[in-house]
């Protein structure tokens, strides 16, 4: 057979891109592993079989695989991970089907919320970053009423985290949580790629938390990612708790962050909540109690106002993240019930009511909630709504 004159640039830089490792790509290919190396340097080329399914492993278009340069691929909101001092250059398929899915989501439920008579929210872009990170997390607090006597109600940090989700939606925040690229199980998120977005919008915000994240990070990723919307900026976050904040070379981050930890500890009563004389551990224990976080975010916040060393903390996070890659090493729940929260619970209902009253086609309604147009019916029973 002919082999096809594809551009081995071009395949290097589609597998650096997709992140996938040569072994595995070689068995879905069905070629040896050195043949696949030789296409990478352009010894040998593919037939124009195996180019197609090397481009559909790769999920690119097939004609790129002749281009002489790699495309440009715009974002459609602002990219502020960083690695150093550098703004991360490679977007995976994985993230950019998600986003171009949640921005598809937001067009249509933008629409849906004017055409309910839904104006713009005031807190959105009320601030900006040269604004007081006091002002701005008391309003946040303010808003969504996280108050010490609101928290008081979550008996734990897990609760309060869902009672966070409910506040936010409560004030016309959507706000989805999800593991996996739409409804697909066999393409899970990758939190060293990005942890959060926020879709900036004044009818129809949207903040994104990643599923596959510990939920003891994802309280601070939802709330730096609120920060977000509260300045008006949208982007995409790789926030990481296991670095110190020097590392946020972006001000907009390092305002978030700032922001997001005043949020959920306050410094002021923090620092009156810790006793020097108290062990580590115990003072740990106390504020995660007191404040309803997580015991790593209440070490995060010891940390950043100096009452523990890095060397503290650092080893501290090591042993929580090793638990929480046992705890979360399982998946489940209940199918219907995931569907919901990886769409966002305004969304979800908002779609289904449409479906309800003949406003939108079923099958227009599984595009939305990326399910099968036959288990929209199913769905609304199952989440109250049949």
């Amino acid at each position: 057979m002919s082999e096809t004159l594809i551009n081995p640039g071009i395949v290097q830089w589609a597998a650096d891109r997709a992140k996938v490792n040569d072994v595995s790509l070689a068995k879905t290919l069905g070629v040896r592993f050195e043949k696949l190396q030789a296409w990478f340097v352009g010894e040998f080329r593919p037939t124009f079989l195996q180019a197609r399914k090397l481009a559909k492993a790769l999920r690119i278009p097939f004609g790129y695989l002749y281009l002489q340069h790699p495309p440009e691929e715009p974002l459609p909101i602002p990219d502020l991970r960083t690695v150093g001092d550098h703004i991360t250059a490679i977007i995976s398929p994985d993230l950019r089907d998600v986003l171009n899915d949640a921005l598809r989501k937001q067009s249509w439920y933008r629409d849906y919320l004017r055409d309910h008579g839904e104006g713009p929210l005031p807190f959105i872009g009320r601030y900006t970053p040269a604004a007081p990170v006091e002002e701005v997390a008391a309003d946040i607090t303010r808003i969504l009423e996280l108050f010490l006597q609101h928290r008081k109600a979550a008996r734990n940090w897990e609760e309060f985290l869902r009672i966070l989700m409910e506040r936010a939606e409560v004030a016309g925040i959507w706000v989805m949580r999800n593991g996996v690229v739409a409804n697909n199980t066999h393409r899970p998120l990758n939190i060293h790629e990005f942890r959060g977005f926020t879709i900036c919008d004044s009818v129809a915000p949207l903040v994104f938390i990643n599923g596959k994240d510990a939920k003891a990070a994802q309280i601070f990723t939802l709330i730096h990612e609120l920060a977000h919307l509260w300045i008006g900026q949208s982007g995409i976050s790789d926030l990481s708790l296991a670095l110190p904040h020097e590392y946020d070379h972006l001000q907009v981050e390092r305002f978030c962050n700032s922001v997001a930890a005043e949020v959920l500890a306050p410094a002021a009563e923090f620092q009156n909540q810790w006793q020097p004389q108290t062990q580590f551990s115990e003072n740990l224990e106390q504020a995660a109690c007191y404040f309803r976080v997580s015991s790593v975010v209440a070490a995060r916040r010891a940390y950043d106002l100096k009452l523990v060393s890095w060397q503290e903390y650092f080893e501290f996070y090591q042993m929580q993240a090793a638990l929480w890659r046992k705890a979360t090493a399982g998946g489940g729940g209940s199918y219907y019930r995931n569907i919901r929260v990886r769409n966002g619970p305004l969304f979800t209902e908002a779609v289904l009511t449409s479906a309800k009253e003949r406003r939108l086609l079923l099958r227009d309604a599984g595009r939305l909630l990326n399910v099968n147009p036959a288990k929209i019916n199913r769905l609304a029973r199952e989440i109250g709504l049949g």
